[in-house]
């Protein structure tokens, strides 16, 4: 590694540390885990391209969450959240984020349209959510993972990296007799094609049992949907998590204490 390319990378690491530091007391609540937003694989494409580039290109595609029902603003949603916090914290570092969520979908619709709704915006980060209705439309599994391969591979023809965002923790879906089966394909998914996997479910999981949160306090009263809180902690998480990938051991919004 040469010279400047230490210094760059320096340099990131410094303002994303500065960042957390303004950051710390923001949602002191939204918190999990560490080891929960390992995404478990580098995302190199992104990583190029805010080191090399100065812009990131992001699309999200999933469904009622991506798309953001139940924040009461767009500001509030999980991919808003995101685009806001790595642009404070990666300075000098555009970061242009395409929300391309269509509430009710599957992940059969939305492997259909990754060449219109994701390659078309030429991104180097996809983050794909997906799993929810598939599991509460009782999509047989292996047709879920023939569908999540197909859409992964899709989503990665253009050679951006790509992070799978599983299943909320919700009452409708912790009322199903197997939602842990679908977390579990999505996760063995992620390790056979080798793309990232932020873990939704487990890390909403952590709320309830280790973070002293009811779930109303992160979910709208249909007991399906993230609010605003749900939404933008996830965001906040999701975008630590992707920061970690930047920058080697940074932060960007450390646990509150």
């Amino acid at each position: 590694m040469g010279r400047n390319s230490r210094a760059a990378r320096v340099g990131l690491l410094a303002l994303l540390l500065a960042a957390s530091g303004a950051a710390a007391q923001d949602m002191p609540r939204c918190r999990t885990d560490p080891a929960l937003l390992d995404l478990g694989v580098p995302l190199d494409a992104t990583r190029r391209a805010a080191a090399e580039r100065k812009t990131v290109r992001i699309v999200a595609i999933g469904s009622s969450s991506t798309q953001g029902y139940g924040a009461t603003t767009p500001v509030n949603t999980y991919p808003a959240q995101i685009m806001r916090r790595l642009g404070v914290a990666l300075s000098g570092v555009e970061i242009v984020l395409f929300n391309r969520g269509i509430g009710g979908q599957d992940t059969d619709a939305m492997a259909d349209r990754i060449e219109r709704d994701v390659l078309a915006e030429k991104p180097d980060l996809v983050i794909f959510q997906a799993g929810t209705n598939a599991a509460m439309r009782r999509v047989p599994l292996e047709r879920f993972r023939r569908r999540l391969d197909i859409g992964v591979g899709r989503a990665r023809a253009g050679g951006a990296d790509v992070v799978m965002m599983d299943l909320q923790y919700a009452p409708a879906i912790d009322a199903l007799p197997d939602e842990e089966a679908y977390v579990a394909t999505m996760g063995k998914a992620a390790g056979d094609l080798k793309v990232g996997l932020f873990r939704r479910f487990a890390i909403m999981k952590t709320w309830v049992e280790t973070g002293g949160m009811s779930w109303a306090d992160f979910m709208t009263s249909d007991g399906l949907h993230l609010n605003d809180f749900g939404q933008k902690c996830t965001g906040k998480l999701l975008a630590e998590a992707i920061g970690r990938k930047l920058v080697d051991g940074a932060t960007i919004v450390p646990p509150a204490k």
